[in-house]
């Protein structure tokens, strides 16, 4: 396997900007998710890195070579497709095989990979069949044995998982990240699906609007959001955010709420504030509501999700942006139209500049 480097990588179509420059290392074994809604870059991302795309600006590395304008075939990677891409005039085994003969390997390498593959995969009884007699979830797991036959310095992953059914998607989730474990592979993986990337990705590049909006581990772009960008898109639901006024260490909220800002923080909150207009964001998990709390708002909905209840309270009427979801204990929760008061966790709160849309870095 082999370490990914892009400097200054950017494609543009015409006066399109595909992806604006963007420099990322991926390390050699790291499992590397490319997340964001459609059309915000990261497919075309990876089809740059695979040489499906030329392009316009920046160098591209795998291991010590500078790959930017080699052919696909010469930059030792392997795709794998959301739709399969397998011959169905063929079998199991003769599509997972297809590869090294292609690459004229001798039948004793060929065995032995196949039989590496089948074990790993587990699809030994699948080898005498062809693609049209599969399921959804075992054209996928050929796919993946295709992929893997070769040992290529780096696996491509464009929405794999994208066209399987719920149940199937969380076994396969767990099925690729096993076989990257074992593998040690390098593997850059695209999917719009949030819950999807922060399962299976050692670190999560989050894109929108073609630009990269921060790279981190799952915990660090769920916990610590670089911008309102990444707060909305990363959690279901996201990050709840509200608009206020920052005045003398107390944060004014929509419905005559407050919050106090910990003394230890108010100087560095002061001084990178643009104004006095301020978002607070807190997940739904930072909240408590427990009958005492000073910040309180009206109950309009409350869902069983099993192991707890999502309260969604309004902090005054008729403000969808004054809406905040609470997760609280399983069986625990208020009636429509109670008024219910929470309190916060304040090393979980963060808070954001509404005029730059980034966090706020707070210091004690």
């Amino acid at each position: 396997m082999a370490q990914i480097e892009l400097k200054q990588v950017e494609k543009r179509f015409g006066e399109f900007q595909a992806v604006q420059p963007m420099d990322l290392t991926i390390k050699d074994g790291e499992f590397v998710v490319l997340l964001g809604p459609s059309g915000c870059g990261k497919t075309t991302t990876l089809r740059m890195i695979s040489g499906l795309e030329a392009v316009t600006g920046g160098k591209i590395h795998i291991g010590d070579q500078d790959v930017t304008w080699h052919n696909p075939d010469d930059r030792d990677i392997a795709f794998v497709f959301q739709l399969y891409a397998l011959y169905p005039h063929m079998t199991v085994e003769q599509n997972i095989i297809y590869p090294l003969q292609a690459q004229k390997a001798s039948k004793e390498v060929i065995q032995r990979r196949l039989k590496h593959v089948v074990d790993l995969l587990q699809i030994k009884q699948l080898l005498p069949l062809k693609p049209g007699n599969l399921s959804g979830g075992d054209k996928q797991r050929v796919a993946l044995g295709r992929a893997l036959v070769r040992k290529p310095s780096a696996f491509l992953m464009d929405e794999p998982l994208g066209a399987l059914d719920a149940d199937f998607r969380e076994t396969m989730r767990a099925e690729i990240k096993k076989v990257h474990i074992a593998e040690e592979a390098t593997t850059v993986y695209v999917t719009h699906d949030q819950v999807e990337a922060m399962a299976m990705g050692d670190r999560i590049v989050v894109m929108s609007d073609a630009v990269v909006q921060q790279v981190g581990t799952p915990h660090e772009v769920y916990y610590n959001p670089s911008n309102l960008f990444v707060a909305r898109f990363i959690g279901s639901p996201g990050m709840n955010l509200l608009e206020g006024v920052y005045n003398d260490g107390v944060v004014h909220l929509p419905g005559e709420n407050h919050y106090a800002v910990p003394q230890e923080w108010r100087a560095a909150l002061a001084g990178q504030l643009s104004g006095e207009e301020i978002v607070l964001g807190f997940r739904p998990e930072a909240a408590h509501a427990n009958g005492t709390g000073k910040l309180h708002g009206e109950v309009y909905a409350s869902d069983l999700h099993g192991a707890f209840n999502m309260m969604h309270i309004a902090l005054e009427e008729e403000n969808v942006d004054a809406i905040v979801h609470i997760r609280g204990e399983r069986g625990y929760g208020h009636e429509i139209g109670d008024t219910a008061h929470f309190e916060l966790e304040p090393e979980m709160v963060r808070f954001f500049d509404p005029h730059n849309e980034q966090s706020i870095t707070l210091e004690g």
